[in-house]
């Protein structure tokens, strides 16, 4: 069972290298931020764990520091991918911006 498991492990940090590499710069960090988001199921796992075991406290304190840092990677994927975002979004005109200042500059009169 454990030269399967290990198996298994080896075999998928190989394909994960694989595509990764076919993976162009540009796409990079859209990609990790994408793969940190699905991080939240270390924080599901981790709090139906907890709600389950009747463990040791050390197992129980090991648990809320993997929900812990799920939840920081999970956060951080999501505000990298809006950042990304807000790159690929057009400037607009100079006339339209004015024309929304002085719209906001009526509505705050």
């Amino acid at each position: 069972m454990l030269v399967t498991n290990l198996a298994i492990l080896v075999l998928a940090g190989f394909v994960g290298f694989v595509v990764i590499s076919k993976v162009p710069n540009t796409l990079h960090t859209p990609l990790m931020s994408g793969t940190n988001a699905i991080h939240g199921i270390v924080i599901l796992g981790g709090l139906l764990v907890l709600g389950l075991s009747g463990g040791s406290t050390l197992n129980k304190v090991l648990l809320v520091i993997a929900i812990a840092f799920g939840t920081i990677n999970v956060v951080g994927g999501f505000l990298v991918t809006d950042r990304m975002l807000e790159m690929f979004k057009g400037r607009k005109p100079a006339k339209q911006e004015e024309i929304e200042e002085a719209r906001e500059e009526e509505k705050a009169a």
